[in-house]
């Protein structure tokens, strides 16, 4: 088809034509919308146009001609890099936009980014979406699940050509309004902080079950693949097995044990742990993960340490093979419960700190497809929440509490296991001990309060009257009339 055109005749609009941006617009196209696409280094519009002749697809040179070849009001899905391209790229383009446009941002962009973005948009009357996008290369091109966060009226404008590309799953399309401005980039941030406790629990249970049972790539495949039929089964869990079953066509060994165990991240794992602090909501299994990934970018340190510092940890199991696998399947589940207890908790804080009325239920519904945390156990979540909308936990529900409950012995024993055995398991520990201190009426932290009042005058509350306010106490004094001897003591 012809790269220029002056006539609006398309029905939607992609910028940036990296592999995401490039697999949206060819499924869009697929739906029997007319798509038009621009990319800064025009060499790709070509080249995508080249790959793909005889569809509906409109190449532009500009962005005035990227513009004028769009239907009123126009919808415009932006997937390009985070950050300032996204700044510059609306700048390039806003003196071709007329009231009443939408503009979608597909990238990984920070929520508050999107907060200010949408708010400067509102300005010119442009409607400014950001929206998560998930299921990688495979999900932009069959079908992923999208988070948009923006105008609720605009919304209806693009819902059916995102309702259209959009994953499917037994419970409708997978996407949803999210809420207003930034609601849709911190759902997606925080699916992503979800994604990296799920993947550290997997990648957990996997290093027991190989260095406690010395199980084979192919046992291990065996395992997950059992796994993948019941309770966990998930995209993740799918793909672990998988990835068990390759060999390196190099070396004839697993692949996965040729790849080096130096984990890398983009930031969104890091920005729910950092706005999870923001808003005082524990995600101890999420953190853990990020700090996992740090620690395994310590390779030569690691080395090093590996033969020096030598340990009185046990190096063998002793007991059944069979229970200890039962016991990691159960303590993986258990564990996958407080990670998205902890990520749904962290969804409820942004939406009522925001006021952006996030539905939890509609959440766990979109992610059933096309996303990377896409499972079976999503349909737990959304009856949790059908049963009291405004759960604050999910640990409360009770369909998750018999779970745990049936559980918890053999997640207990596994990391007790784990950790006679040297082997380490920080998001099992963090989730068990997050599990704990949930449930524990009395923590040790009447003590740290006492601490930060006897060094600082913090200030706390008393245990028999806490709606008294705070008060402060002299410790110095206190103790030294704590301590003077009373008559007849010698």
């Amino acid at each position: 088809m012809s790269t220029t055109t002056a006539v609006r005749t398309a029905q939607f609009g992609v910028i940036g034509l990296g592999v995401m941006g490039s697999n949206l617009a060819l499924n869009v196209e697929d739906h029997g919308h007319t798509v038009v696409v621009w990319n800064l280094e025009t060499e790709w519009v070509d080249r995508l146009l080249q790959k793909n002749p005889g569809r509906q697809i409109i190449g532009a040179k500009t962005l005035q001609e990227f513009c004028r070849a769009l239907e009123r009001p126009r919808r415009i899905l932006m997937m390009i890099t985070a950050g300032d391209p996204v700044d510059q790229t609306l700048q390039r383009l806003s003196p071709y936009l007329a009231p009443g446009d939408i503009v979608i941002d597909g990238g990984n962009s920070y929520f508050k980014d999107t907060i200010r973005r949408e708010a400067n948009s509102r300005q010119t009357m442009v409607h400014f979406f950001g929206m998560g996008v998930s299921g990688g290369e495979e999900g932009a091109r069959h079908g992923p699940s999208l988070m948009p966060g923006g105008s609720r009226e605009a919304y209806n404008h693009v819902s059916p050509i995102l309702q259209s590309i959009a994953a499917k799953s037994d419970s409708g399309p997978c996407v949803g309004y999210v809420g207003p401005d930034g609601s849709g980039h911190f759902v997606k941030m925080v699916h992503n902080g979800i994604e990296y406790g799920d993947m550290q629990l997997i990648a957990e249970a996997y290093e027991i079950l190989h260095k406690a049972l010395r199980l084979s790539a192919q046992e291990l495949s065996d395992i997950f693949a059992e796994w993948n039929r019941g309770p966990l089964e998930s995209y993740l869990i799918e793909i672990t097995a998988k990835i068990f079953g390759v060999t390196d066509p190099e070396t004839g060994e697993p692949l996965v044990d040729m790849i080096l165990d130096k984990a890398g991240q983009k930031g969104t794992g890091k920005w729910t742990a950092q706005i999870a602090l923001e808003l005082e909501v524990p995600v101890p299994t999420i953190t853990a993960a990020i700090d996992a990934r740090a620690l395994s970018s310590l390779k030569d340190e690691r080395v090093i340490a590996s033969q020096l510092i030598h340990s009185s940890a046990g190096s063998a199991f002793s007991g059944e093979r069979r229970d200890l696998i039962q016991a990691v399947h159960d303590a993986l589940y258990a564990s996958k419960i407080c990670s998205y207890a902890q990520g749904m908790s962290l969804i409820r804080a942004g939406s009522d700190e925001w006021q952006w009325d996030i539905n939890l239920r509609e959440m766990a519904r979109i992610w059933k497809g096309g996303c990377i945390i896409r499972a079976r156990f999503l349909d737990s979540i959304m009856r949790a929440f059908e049963r009291q909308p405004d759960l604050p936990n999910l640990l409360l529900d009770y369909e998750f509490m018999t779970w745990i409950r049936r559980s918890e012995q053999s997640w207990r024993k596994l990391i007790a296991t784990a950790v006679q055995m040297g082997i380490p398991v920080p998001a099992l520990s963090a989730s068990v001990s997050y599990f704990d201190s949930y449930r524990s009426a009395q923590l040790p932290q009447n003590l740290t309060q006492a601490q930060r009042d006897f060094f600082g005058a913090h200030t706390y509350q008393r245990a028999d009257r806490p709606t008294a306010g705070f008060v402060h106490s002299d410790w110095t004094t206190l103790f030294a009339k704590s301590s003077r001897p009373s008559g007849g003591t010698k």
